[in-house]
């Protein structure tokens, strides 16, 4: 081999080093995939709303300034809520609470702090808390519950409905004044 074979072949086999190194130094290493905890099985909304269907009519729906989800269980907590459980006779239940619980398995509802309840007809309810019983259709104010409607104020531990506080059942050192009557 003359000498310009042997200094062209030694160039390509430098440049073939070269990008033989080139290409090993440069492959991107595999991204890192974030560690597994809790808070990843969780979904969160930013003002949104769930609710409820039963046979075509709407039962309940509730809207949160923020929603969190359990990915697995379908749990939801919600924050800063405003809800309304709508009667088969076309009156509507009001709340408004700081937090609320939904169990997807049971169907049920709790809403806690600053809980106040309102309906459609004119009655007022306070309580603890507020509890939606799935399977009884029941709202259940709980906790140092009072309702005034017209003439007639209630309290007790707890005051339960299926009908919206129309008709209503008290619990727990019952105390009932209508027009002006205690019993």
């Amino acid at each position: 081999m003359d000498r310009k074979k042997k200094l062209l072949a030694g160039l390509a086999l430098a440049a073939f080093a070269a990008l033989v190194v080139w290409a090993v130094m440069t492959v991107p290493q595999k991204p890192q995939l974030p560690e597994q905890t809790s808070d990843s099985n969780l979904m969160t909304y930013e003002g949104n709303t769930i609710s409820e269907e039963k046979d075509g009519r709407k039962i309940w729906d509730l809207t949160a300034e923020h929603i969190e989800m359990d990915v697995h269980t379908k749990d939801v907590r919600l924050e800063n809520l405003t809800g309304h459980f709508y009667m088969q006779d076309g009156r509507v239940v009001e709340v408004h609470a700081d937090h609320g619980r939904y169990e997807n398995e049971t169907k049920d509802i709790s809403l806690s702090g600053n809980v106040a309840i309102s309906t459609s007809d004119g009655a007022i309810l306070s309580s603890r808390e507020l509890q939606w019983v799935s399977a009884d259709e029941m709202l259940a104010a709980v906790g140092d519950a009072s309702v005034s409607k017209e003439d007639m104020k209630a309290s007790g531990e707890r005051i339960e409905s299926t009908d919206g506080f129309n008709k209503i059942r008290i619990i727990g050192r019952a105390h009932l004044v209508k027009g002006g009557e205690s019993k």
